[in-house]
């Protein structure tokens, strides 16, 4: 049988004959798909306005003791973490707002979903509900700061690193979708969790990268000594 996009598209049919009525159809439906996400975009960073500023004074402290970032995820939330590694530690250059143009520090991170060798070895060895945690024993210091990225706000492994980063004494800051889940219930071990309200994963991640790049450029601002 040949591969049908009914899925994505329900009103693209298999004899479609005609592509200017298809074209508009597929327009206006990405149309509405960027005024939802555009709409919870600045819903979310709205409601998070001052956690985004107090959360962002916190981890600029800690990168200025010394500390580092400890990003993880799974799934697209695992490509979140690795992105979110990579802004910190190889900023743009001169975003518009920050202080001055290139005044973007450069900051320690690092992405514990990026190396697939240490990832199959603890899944193999140890249990994937511990991929993230042992890492944070082999890596994580007191004044460093455990970030992860989950839709649902309920994967075992992002609560037991969690877990594992409060035990040392790290910040820990989640990203989350839904209406939290495990994250953001009451005697979490995430201190500060940030979550985008839809039951759409793609509105979701749309909004979660909105909120990594405000928080990042508060963290810059932070350390900049401005607001």
């Amino acid at each position: 049988m040949p591969e049908t996009t009914d899925f994505l598209y329900p009103f693209i049919e298999g004899d479609e004959t005609d592509s200017e009525e298809l074209l508009e159809d597929l327009a206006r439906s990405a149309q509405g798909k960027w005024r939802q996400s555009w709409k919870l975009r600045q819903v979310t960073l709205s409601q998070h306005e001052a956690q985004l500023q107090a959360t962002a004074a916190a981890m600029a402290e800690r990168f200025a003791a010394g500390g580092r970032l400890f990003t993880f995820g799974n799934g697209g939330s695992a490509t979140d973490a690795e992105a979110v590694a990579h802004l910190y530690t190889q900023p743009p250059a001169g975003p518009a707002d920050l202080p001055a143009p290139g005044a973007a520090r450069a900051l320690p991170a690092r992405s514990l979903a990026e190396d697939q060798a240490v990832m199959t070895a603890l899944g193999n060895d140890v249990g994937f509900e511990l991929v993230f945690s042992r890492q944070l024993i082999a890596h994580g210091r007191g004044h460093d700061i455990a970030m992860g990225f989950s839709t649902s706000g309920n994967s075992d492994n992002l609560m037991r690193a969690f877990a594992e980063a409060r035990k040392q004494g790290m910040l820990t800051v989640g990203i989350a979708g839904t209406d939290g889940g495990r994250m953001a219930a009451e005697g979490s071990p995430v201190e500060q969790c940030f979550v985008v309200r839809s039951d759409s994963v793609h509105r979701i991640q749309e909004s979660q990268a909105a909120l990594n790049s405000a928080l990042w450029a508060a963290v810059q601002a932070a350390l900049a000594g401005t607001r």
